[in-house]
């Protein structure tokens, strides 16, 4: 490891919270509602819903879909669609989206249908630069992409 790097596992710096304050109470969406319901699979916004109790505002946050692995940063105030979902927080020393952008790269999926986050994910290792270094990383990620983005618009 690089000087002044650390190795910890997520669960040392990642809180978890299920999701059931926060779940929606009826499918009934309109596009003109205020507030997104969110999966963290590829749907992600499952449509909007004019429910004002039980809205996630500690923002931001990182959804962990516990049976796909889907995870995504959020930082706009959601309602969720089910219980399958873990909302991580990140200790406020650390950079939230040098962890999200860690958590999206970690491929455990088995062939079972079990919850991933308790069992197998959060026992994961992360190396931890200094804070400025995970800023420069997260500026580099953004940099590829948006790189590659404008070579997919050049095609």
């Amino acid at each position: 490891m690089p000087q002044g790097w650390t190795l910890c596992r997520l669960e040392d710096i990642v809180k978890y919270e299920q999701p059931t304050a926060y779940i929606v109470g009826t499918a009934e969406y309109c596009d003109d509602y205020p507030t997104p319901v969110l999966t963290a699979g590829k749907s992600f916004t499952i449509g909007y819903t004019n429910e004002t109790e039980g809205v996630y505002s500690k923002l931001p946050c990182i959804i962990f879909d516990d049976f796909t692995t889907a995870s995504r940063l959020i930082d706009f105030p959601f309602k969720v669609k089910s219980s399958a979902m873990k909302i991580l927080q990140i200790h406020d020393t650390l950079e939230i989206e040098y962890v999200a952008f860690f958590i999206s790269t970690i491929r455990l999926i088995g062939n079972t249908h079990k919850r991933y986050w308790i069992s197998e994910y959060s026992k994961v290792e992360i190396p931890i630069p200094p804070q400025a270094e995970q800023k420069r990383i997260i500026n580099a990620i953004h940099q590829i992409f948006d790189n590659l983005d404008a070579i997919e618009e050049s095609l």
